[in-house]
């Protein structure tokens, strides 16, 4: 789930930004920030049923509902739900954002992604291996570092071509400021910046999502906004944004 990319969105179509795998414009977090440090886990946790179905949301049910659904407990994410497709669907948590994001551990974020194969195999270990650092207590530039000697040492396997998510829920909150922004899917292949895809101009639905640029997990990600949430419901503000 954080990029500066949505600032510019909101800014120009005078809406507010997003996130996770989450948008925001990135900027060093303050002492006085009421997200300064991690919150008791318990607040980051959901009830199975309620982690379930907002993950879910994430797809439309053509894919959610024969895809694996993954829930957080205290040490990590665990199977709830086995499917049958190859997708995996999943809640991340604010500290997927980017390291300096000021609501890097807003407890009230919520981002449901549902992951294709080819991003199961290649992007989603990263969200878990972050996750469990972040939950066994480890400070920033421990994870940083051990990110790098996963990368180093292909704990993960190298970036498939064609990897994606879906991240279309009504309910997803990607903080104060962005909070349901748009439904949008995001394409992940080599890091590069926003003009080897146009991203970020007057009316092109693609932006540079800054979630991993200056992070150890070797991943470019961009958004292509879309006008409907995963339930089939429009989504208006999105002609909106891409119209500036």
């Amino acid at each position: 789930m954080t990029t500066k990319a949505s600032t510019r969105v909101a800014n120009a179509a005078l809406i507010v930004t997003t996130a996770f795998c989450f948008f925001g414009a990135a900027q060093a977090q303050q002492p006085t920030s009421p997200y300064s440090k991690m919150a008791p886990v318990d607040e980051y946790l959901m009830t199975d049923a309620a982690e379930v179905a907002l993950a879910k949301s994430a797809a439309p049910k053509s894919i959610s509902d024969d895809a694996t659904i993954v829930v957080l407990k205290r040490r990590g994410y665990t199977t709830a739900v086995k499917g049958k497709n190859g997708f995996v669907c999943v809640v991340e948590r604010s500290w997927m954002s980017q390291w300096d994001f000021p609501e890097f551990w807003n407890p009230k974020m919520r981002g449901p992604i549902c992951f294709n194969p080819a991003a199961v195999r290649s992007v989603l270990p990263f969200t878990y291996k972050r996750t469990e650092m972040i939950l066994a207590g480890l400070p920033k530039d421990q994870i940083i570092e051990r990110l790098k000697q996963i990368v180093a040492k292909k704990e993960v396997p190298a970036l498939e071509p064609g990897a994606m998510c879906y991240m279309m829920s009504r309910e997803q909150y990607l903080g104060d400021q962005g909070v349901h922004w748009h439904p949008h899917l995001m394409i992940y292949g080599p890091r590069s910046d926003s003009a080897d895809w146009g991203a970020d101009l007057t009316g092109v639905p693609v932006y540079l999502n800054e979630q991993f640029q200056n992070s150890p997990e070797p991943l470019g990600v961009f958004m292509v906004v879309v006008d409907q949430w995963s339930d089939g419901t429009p989504a208006p503000i999105h002609k909106a944004a891409a119209a500036n």
